[in-house]
């Protein structure tokens, strides 16, 4: 038995199914861990969907930005992208149970040494108290007023964690930091316009993984989100989003032993909406 984390797919099953015939998967034997953003921008998101669904418990994925997006949309609370590639989700006979499965993903997933979520953890949050901001998050998406949420999910403020914030003040800085952050300061102050290489911050800035006394840190944070950053393996961070969608590779790491294995995704280049 093994366990592979997989980067971000955004709507690259072709790929997932190289990647998985190359670590010769076993679905009665392996499980698979994905970081989140399984659709959106590349052709094939309603496959993407339908196939970790359907593995059931042999596979966990977190939410992801794009996977948040969808589940906005689906609900009319904000408006499709010109780059979205999600109508055939939307169109699809069973979509509304793929929504509602995805709904119910968690935020972040915990186990032994290891934590599992999209983008990052603010330097604040200790291993168990992301656990617990997460499962705050997850009530409300469960819940039956989760429109409310949706409806409260975009904006960039406020930009940083207090324990005081309350409402949807506090849902929207876990779901940014966990969803959407690539840098902050050393006090947690987010920042979300730089998607670049690790270099040319803003003055302050740097990336969350490297915050001195960061409080996860004696835990390995595996993410993806940040996809020019490429693969970045710490031993305290698997940062494994290596622009599949921009025609390069989809990766996964075997968690064991920390074996890395890659395929192409060139021949997705010219398929997946670029903005």
């Amino acid at each position: 038995m093994a366990t592979y984390a997989i980067g971000d797919l955004q709507g690259s099953f072709r790929s997932l199914q190289k990647l998985l015939a190359n670590i010769d998967f076993d679905a009665g034997r392996d499980c698979l861990w994905f970081v989140g953003d399984l659709v959106n921008r590349g052709p094939e998101s309603l496959e993407c969907l339908r196939f970790v669904r359907n593995l059931g418990d042999r596979a966990i994925t977190v939410l992801g930005n794009h996977d948040l997006h969808l589940l906005c949309v689906a609900a009319g609370t904000t408006r499709m992208k010109k780059s979205d590639t999600l109508q055939p989700i939307l169109d699809a006979a069973d979509g509304k149970d793929l929504l509602d499965w995805l709904r119910h993903r968690p935020m972040l997933h915990f186990f032994g040494e290891h934590i599992l979520v999209h983008a990052g953890l603010l330097p604040q949050w200790s291993a168990n108290m992301a656990k617990s901001l997460a499962e705050e998050v997850e009530s409300a998406l469960r819940g039956p007023k989760h429109d409310g949420l949706f409806s409260a999910m975009y904006g960039n403020r406020p930009d940083r964690w207090d324990d005081r914030l309350a409402g949807f003040d506090r849902l929207r800085v876990i779901v940014n930091a966990m969803t959407r952050m690539r840098i902050c300061t050393t006090d947690g102050k987010m920042e979300f316009s730089h998607k670049g290489e690790a270099a040319d911050f803003p003055p302050g800035y740097l990336p969350w993984f490297d915050v001195p006394g960061r409080m996860s840190a004696d835990s390995t944070v595996i993410c993806g989100h940040w996809s020019a950053l490429g693969l970045k393996i710490e031993p305290n961070l698997l940062s494994i989003d290596t622009g599949c969608l921009w025609g390069r590779a989809l990766t996964a790491v075997r968690i064991e032993d920390r074996a890395i294995f890659q395929v192409s995704c060139a021949n997705l280049a010219g398929h997946a909406v670029l903005d």
